[in-house]
């Protein structure tokens, strides 16, 4: 089976469950308790934030320290961000149109709930609108914004958006901003205090770590409301028993993937092969997002006049393994929100699948699955012509 469905998550890398079972063996205690035990488990939790800050270009030292909550991953980080960040902060929420679920479902729930939510546009390649929020932002002493949330890269294309521009535009009225770098993480090079966002959302399954386990970066000084209460970890802001093991993997899954150079040139060299083959084998295959910046290992990839889920399932019959779009709306037979707000054509939209790489991928893995495409496309067309003749 060939599986490039690595958006959704990431087959763990061997170091890191190794450790993650080494840890589990020793019996680790609740790192909240006051004996010895679990002291040693407090510090592999204290120790495993401070590397992520460090890994994630956040400061770490001194009276300008950022903050780190561990979470139980990217859905309920971007849920704290957007919640936390606007419970006593009045004015509009405004996102991108093309955001992830977690944090459009989060925003819609606030606009039930009385506030006014402005989608920010895309382009046809992806790109948001930044014209668009200048323009939210000039009004904003009358017309106020509790936040923004801007995505760093779309998980279903790939493409990049421009988030330092948007953070320094924001900076100037004073409104905060929230990034969902879940797809960015160790694919290309983040530095928080450089990009200038309030907060950033990361997750550790999308990167060879462990499922569950995510965090939310919180700038110093920015205060954020607790969503989740009963307790007093992580300074109230988001209480709950911490894993040590998690943390401490979550942070090895950042250090062991560091060196970005290396493996952005590999997994671009992957993607670019599976797009010129795949342009060869099926010259009908539409490449989203191609005239864009995107993540070196996302390919989105239409076949204009099929349907996504029926070339989904018998891909997956016929070996390979990828995606109709984001993994929380697997299932869902609604068409993808991202390609119907990039404003392309019903029938591009209709057969549109996600194909996402990692450096457990090869070449041969790469023309493999072009043949399997071109087959099974090839047979879908031909049922379709049949279906019609009749």
């Amino acid at each position: 089976m060939i599986y490039f469905d690595n958006n959704a998550t990431s087959i763990m890398d061997p170091q890191i469950a190794a450790r993650m079972f080494d840890l589990n063996q020793q019996g680790l205690a609740n790192p909240s308790s006051q004996h010895r035990f679990g002291r040693i488990a407090r510090q592999l939790v204290e120790d495993a934030r401070d590397r992520i800050l460090a890994g994630v270009g956040a400061c770490t030292r001194g009276m300008s320290t950022d903050q780190l909550l561990f979470t139980s991953g990217g859905t309920e980080a971007n849920n704290l961000a957007v919640f936390g960040l606007t419970h006593n902060r009045p004015g509009a929420i405004v996102v991108s149109a093309i955001e992830h679920p977690s944090v459009l479902g989060a925003a819609e729930k606030l606009e039930t709930e009385g506030r006014k939510l402005v989608r920010l546009p895309v382009d046809r390649n992806g790109l948001v609108d930044l014209s668009t929020l200048e323009r939210l932002l000039i009004n904003s002493e009358t017309q106020p914004i509790a936040l923004v949330s801007l995505m760093f890269a779309n998980n279903e294309t790939g493409v990049i958006q421009s988030v330092a521009e948007a953070a320094q535009m924001c900076r100037e009225r004073g409104v905060l901003v929230h990034t969902d770098a879940v797809q960015m993480l160790g694919k290309e090079s983040i530095a928080f205090q450089s990009i200038g966002v309030d907060a950033m959302t990361i997750t550790a399954h999308k990167l060879h770590g462990p499922i569950g386990i995510g965090a939310l970066v919180i700038r110093n000084g920015v205060k954020l409301d607790p969503q989740l209460f009963g307790g007093f970890q992580q300074l109230g802001l988001r209480p709950g028993t911490e894993s040590p093991v998690l943390a401490d993997a979550f942070a090895l899954t950042i250090e062991r993937f560091s060196d970005i150079e290396t493996r952005r040139s590999y997994l671009a060299e992957i993607r670019n092969e599976f797009e010129s083959c795949l342009r060869e084998s099926v010259p009908q295959a539409v490449i989203i997002g191609a005239s864009s910046m995107r993540l070196p290992h996302t390919s989105s990839v239409a076949f204009p006049g099929l349907n996504r889920q029926a070339i989904q399932v018998a891909l997956d019959l016929g070996g390979l393994a990828c995606s109709t779009g984001s993994a929380c709306a697997s299932g869902s037979s609604q068409p993808s929100h991202v390609l119907a707000a990039m404003g392309l054509p019903r029938d591009i939209i209709n057969g549109g699948l996600r194909f996402s790489f990692s450096h457990n991928n090869t070449l041969d893995e790469v023309h493999r699955a072009v043949a399997i495409i071109s087959q099974v496309v090839s047979r879908l067309s031909n049922t379709k012509q049949s279906a019609f003749s009749l």
